[in-house]
């Protein structure tokens, strides 16, 4: 069964993911390299769409061995029989803004990832889809080494799941309007 990194852009999947291959061992297969190989990506404005059922087919035939999967849509394309543990990065929403500008991402995608990660959507959604496999990591103001040694313990059964919650710290600060269009 294969371990899984998982959350919004710019949480440092790949960073990450790198680092536990290395220590486990592990292949990675990357979402998204593989979407792009297949050609399922559908320009849309300034966001891709992926043709996700497709995707889909396409992973269960390549995931023949343990691997490291790494993607933002894994909640999306795998099934919970393929899944050892999924791991869900989170970073704090006020940082993420900085990572998206260096990435040069509209206001409306910014806002769009922003708020997914306020909310936790894709931690959500992993849960739905993995139930007690999924294990969230705030990564906000570590290092690397410390996420992937956090990682590392979780994966081995030495450390649980963190509790992220960024919808109050926003409300806190009154800034819902500054991540969300209502």
């Amino acid at each position: 069964m294969s371990i899984v990194i998982t959350g919004n852009p710019g949480v440092g999947k790949h960073t990450i993911a790198n680092e536990i291959a290395k220590r486990l061992e592990l292949q990675i297969l990357d979402i998204n390299n593989i979407a792009k190989d297949f050609g399922l990506f559908e320009r849309d404005e300034d966001t891709n769409d992926v043709d996700t059922v497709e995707l889909k087919k396409i992973i269960n035939k390549k995931i023949s061995k343990p691997s490291l999967i790494v993607g933002h849509l894994a909640p999306y394309v795998l099934s919970s029989e393929q899944i050892k543990k999924i791991i869900v990065l989170r970073r704090n929403p006020y940082d993420l803004i900085s990572v998206y500008k260096k990435r040069e991402y509209s206001d409306k995608k910014t806002k769009e990832n922003t708020g997914s990660e306020i909310l936790g959507i894709i931690a959500h959604d992993a849960i739905n889809q993995f139930g007690v496999k999924v294990f969230q990591v705030d990564v906000t103001a570590k290092s690397v080494l410390e996420v992937t040694d956090k990682v590392m313990s979780v994966i081995n059964d030495e450390d649980s799941s963190e509790d992220v919650d960024w919808l109050d710290l926003v409300a806190k600060h009154d800034d819902l309007k500054k991540f969300f269009a209502y």
